[in-house]
């Protein structure tokens, strides 16, 4: 099964990074949150990759072209040039990497990626995410209801304490919690090849509005409820608490280990 991640954004809201890289590249415990993502499906099984780039795509190029040299021991004979890997990357993954345009919005980057996607079920998610969920649960879900587009709803972390109050009694503190209502798109997509016909040919198209707005109304869009953890990478806040769940060993998304 084909998993497509969009990573071709340019993240204006992490400019101090992605000044000279693209979001999907800034590191979480010294790895792109794009590699955490990856080892992610690859615990389940899930190791060929479609990955529509954009903004300095080219960076994510060269880290996947250098990534066996980078973590592997070498041999390098400086007369002749020649550079032995004692053994290969450990992850057996296929990484196809697509140019799907500067300013391209989501909606037509994944359209972009049809060719290489296959007329079959594939997986979509973005580039600056993670998760504890379970891919495998998401897919037999999938499975189950027959519709044309699962997406993964989650409840996001609230960015304040929580309190509850009887009077100005204060009865309750949880420091950033789940949020107790409302659910909202975590992407984390299963989706099948006829979604594609949502996507327009002759207009840039934004995934999140109309394709996902008539896949709703005719029936064919499903939710699959995951209130474990989940978070986006959107602003510096969010690398920082990132990367303090990383090094205090407490990473719900590091299944893999």
């Amino acid at each position: 099964m084909k998993i497509a991640i969009l990573a071709g954004g340019v993240g204006s809201r992490m400019a101090g990074e992605t000044e000279v890289k693209p979001k999907p590249m800034v590191e979480i415990g010294g790895k792109p949150i794009l590699w955490h993502i990856m080892m992610h499906y690859g615990y389940y099984g899930f190791k060929d990759f479609v990955i529509a780039l954009g903004y300095k795509g080219e960076v994510i190029k060269k880290y996947m072209v250098d990534y066996c040299s980078l973590n592997t021991n070498l041999t390098v004979n400086l007369k002749s040039g020649e550079v032995a890997m004692h053994e290969c990357s450990q992850q057996d993954w296929t990484v196809q990497l697509i140019d799907t345009g500067m300013d391209s919005l989501t909606g037509t980057r994944i359209k972009k990626l049809t060719p290489y996607l296959g007329n079959e079920t594939f997986m979509l998610t973005w580039g600056d995410g993670v998760s504890n969920i379970n891919l495998r649960d998401l897919l037999e879900f999938h499975k189950s209801h027959g519709k044309l587009a699962t997406l993964t709803a989650v409840r996001p972390p609230a960015r304040f304490g929580h309190i509850r109050m009887e009077d100005d009694k204060i009865i309750e503190f949880s420091e950033k919690p789940q949020t107790v209502e409302g659910w909202i798109n975590g992407a984390f997509f299963v989706l099948e090849p006829g979604v594609m016909d949502y996507v327009d040919d002759d207009k840039n198209v934004q995934w999140e509005k109309e394709p996902l707005e008539r896949l709703a109304r005719d029936g064919q869009l499903m939710a699959y409820k995951h209130d474990s953890f989940w978070q986006c990478m959107d602003m510096p806040r969010d690398k920082v608490f990132l990367n303090e769940l990383w090094g205090m060993g407490k990473a719900p998304w590091r299944i893999w280990e």
